[in-house]
């Protein structure tokens, strides 16, 4: 019997991964925004852009995604008057991407602080436009700042995707609760579920090592 739910535990791992991943994507993508608004100089953007990603790092991430998952489609509502259902997992990404940005943009941020004036004052010097100068020759130095950070906040969302189990989302947590609902071995499905996330943390850090290595090897001399 052990072996016959085998093949939906893969599946879940799977749409884990998948959800994971698409949220780092997207996630990124709103950090580099978040940082942006939050730096930009304009007080009416700055203050409310740090507002709201106040508001997503004080309320608990459980919150988010249940606030997004059942009030999008009520918003979207008494916007146009239809009534629209948004899947799980599309609901799922963007909570979870949310989240993540709004952690990682105070990683940005404080990377970017992290570069010379003087970058900036070389590339004003060559002709070269501020949106080039920041792309070129600041962003690729910010990642390097920047990496220990997300990559804290990519293991952090990797665990908080068993959230997205609550709203209906086949992770690994959801199938092993289904399973167990069938079987009544809770320590054996939970505790695999465990196991399977561990191994993609495991896995991750070593990934993570290497692109550490990638990026510091110029201050370290590695040729």
């Amino acid at each position: 019997m052990f072996f016959d739910y085998l093949p939906l535990m893969y599946a879940a791992t799977l749409m884990t991964l998948g959800l994971a991943v698409c949220s780092l994507i997207v996630g990124l993508f709103f950090s580099l925004i978040f940082t942006s608004l939050e730096m930009n100089k304009a007080s009416c953007v700055r203050k409310p852009t740090a507002v709201f990603v106040s508001l997503l790092r004080g309320l608990p991430e459980i919150i988010v995604v249940l606030l997004i998952y059942f009030g999008s489609t009520e918003l979207v509502e008494k916007i146009t008057g239809e009534y629209v259902e948004f899947s799980a997992f599309s609901c799922g990404v963007l909570a979870l991407s949310l989240i993540f940005a709004a952690y990682a943009s105070q990683s940005l941020r404080g990377a970017i602080q992290a570069i010379p004036v003087g970058q900036w004052e070389s590339g004003a010097a060559l002709g070269l436009s501020r949106p080039y100068t920041f792309i070129r020759l600041v962003l690729p130095q910010v990642w390097r700042h920047a990496l220990p950070g997300l990559s804290n906040q990519w293991l952090v969302l990797l665990k908080d995707t068993a959230l997205v189990s609550l709203i209906g989302v086949s992770d690994l947590m959801r199938q092993a609760e289904l399973i167990n609902t069938r079987t009544h071995q809770p320590f054996t499905w939970y505790a695999l579920a465990g196991l399977i996330y561990l191994a993609i943390t495991l896995i991750s850090q070593v990934f993570i090592r290497k692109l550490e290595v990638r990026f510091t090897q110029f201050e370290r001399g590695v040729r």
